[in-house]
């Protein structure tokens, strides 16, 4: 019987899930990581007012007291309206740097009246969690600290310090992520569990491969601005502040940057290729060897899921412009956001969307928050073997490799101090299920016990 069957009793139907063991071993984990993210879901972590952030570092704390963690080795601390959490576990030689799990509690905005569900009333249902936060991550938070707990309960005594560090804002201002890796900066290594691909074939359900992700593009914003003195819109000239940004922008919507290509994005392209429709097989193969082979470019960039991968991307995501329905405007403005490959400084990117705007009017300004440049992390021979071999005690022979993920996370600022960091979330998902962000959030109970599995395997083998 599969180890992911022991949730059965929860649900109506269970997604497939390739198991390496016939018997469920760690039962005690696997029940309370669903409960403990049942109830951290509850909570509705969300900016602003009524934030419950710090009560689901409350949840946190009081499960890892309950599990034998010392309470003087976990501080809750309030930070605005939202708190981040520390929870050291000592190890036998406090000459060691320690290993850190990183993570964040809080979650982005759900309007209820948009769900089929309501996001903040956890269901399993149809073999899924449903709710804010099931996949982008709370359950992961929960899947950690419950394999804490019963690395505890077996008896395992780590050699060097494991600390879990979980920030509250993560999906906003991202600055308690920052005062963590300040705070860690001594840290060896750390594990991300926001971010992984574990991924599941459409159609068996069977999982197909798993990346993890070793490096992450720079987020920036730049506003581009036009004025001009306006006039009476009865007098119209060619001179209009808003048409001048709309051909800017235009002319950036043009524009490719040049594409990239580091060791990380070249494994996973060489790796993911087998997975891909022909065309973009042969597309990733051949950017993988020739990352200047335009006809590998132009099939890449033309999907959503890849662009993405080949280098910096800057799309319009914010417009403002004019004062009046009955006057010419006085001045237009637009947000540009860009994800920025890994080594490049934003002052570079700023700069060739200046010269791609191909206007001098138009005037550029960083207004970026909470976000640094970061270069990809080393792929440590110790972290890639303990990955590979964990991933392989949950699915024996499944394709592991490397990757970069568009997206931000709190990578960065542990990078930003030149700490390797490594995104390593071992839940899989169909990628016509991944509803991070969106409606409907959703992940399978069955990754929950070879998720347990997977962080008791790579824990051990990083913190020995």
């Amino acid at each position: 019987m599969c180890k992911a069957l022991i949730l059965l009793a929860l649900t109506a139907f269970t997604p497939a899930v390739a198991c390496a063991d016939a018997l469920p071993q760690h039962p005690q984990a696997e029940t309370q990581a669903l409960s403990l993210a049942e109830k951290a879901i509850a909570f509705r972590s969300v900016s602003g007012p009524g934030n419950q952030t710090p009560q689901v570092a409350e949840l946190f704390r009081s499960a890892l007291i309950a599990g034998g963690f010392r309470p003087g080795d976990i501080t809750v601390t309030p930070f605005g309206d939202t708190a981040y959490m520390i929870a050291r576990w000592p190890g036998a030689d406090p000459s060691l740097k320690p290993l850190v799990i990183s993570g964040h509690m809080d979650v982005v905005e759900a309007k209820p009246a948009d769900w089929q569900r309501d996001p903040f009333s956890p269901v399993v249902e149809n073999g899924y969690l449903f709710g804010r936060g099931a996949t982008d991550m709370k359950l992961d938070a929960a899947l950690v600290i419950a394999s804490l707990i019963e690395l505890k309960r077996e008896g395992y005594t780590p050699r060097r310090d494991i600390v879990l560090a979980l920030s509250g804002d993560e999906e906003t201002a991202m600055e308690t992520g920052k005062i963590l890796a300040d705070k860690l900066s001594d840290a060896d290594l750390v594990l991300n569990g926001d971010v992984g691909v574990g991924i599941l074939d459409e159609k068996t359900g069977k999982p197909a491969y798993y990346s993890w992700e070793g490096a992450e593009k720079t987020y920036a914003d730049f506003r581009m601005t036009v004025t001009n003195p306006g006039g009476h819109s009865s007098e119209p000239r060619a001179d209009n502040a808003i048409d001048r940004l709309a051909a800017a922008l235009l002319r950036i919507q043009k524009y490719q940057f040049r594409p990239e290509l580091n060791a990380l994005s070249k494994s996973y392209f060489i790796h993911a290729a087998q997975f891909q429709p022909a065309k973009i097989s042969a597309a990733m193969r051949a950017f993988a060897t020739n990352p200047a082979d335009k006809t590998a470019i132009a099939t890449l960039s033309a999907d959503p899921a890849l662009i993405g991968k080949i280098g910096t991307t800057c799309v319009v995501t914010m417009i403002n412009g004019g004062h009046a329905l009955n006057a010419l405007p006085q001045s237009a403005s637009a947000n540009i956001n860009c994800r920025i490959f890994p080594g490049l400084p934003r002052s570079a990117i700023m700069a060739e969307l200046r010269k791609a705007a191909a206007d001098p009017d138009v005037h550029f300004s960083d207004v970026t928050q909470g976000s640094v440049e970061t270069d990809a992390s080393p792929m440590r021979p110790e972290f890639t073997q303990a990955v590979e071999q964990a991933m392989h005690t949950i699915h024996p022979g499944l394709p592991v490799f490397p990757g970069m993920t568009s997206g931000a996370s709190d990578s960065m600022w542990f990078r930003s101090h030149h700490i390797p960091s490594y995104s390593v979330s071992p839940i899989f998902l169909k990628p016509s299920e991944d509803f991070s962000h969106g409606l409907n959030e959703r992940t399978p109970v069955a990754s929950i016990p070879p998720a347990i599995d997977f962080y008791l395997s790579l824990l051990p083998a990083l913190s020995h």
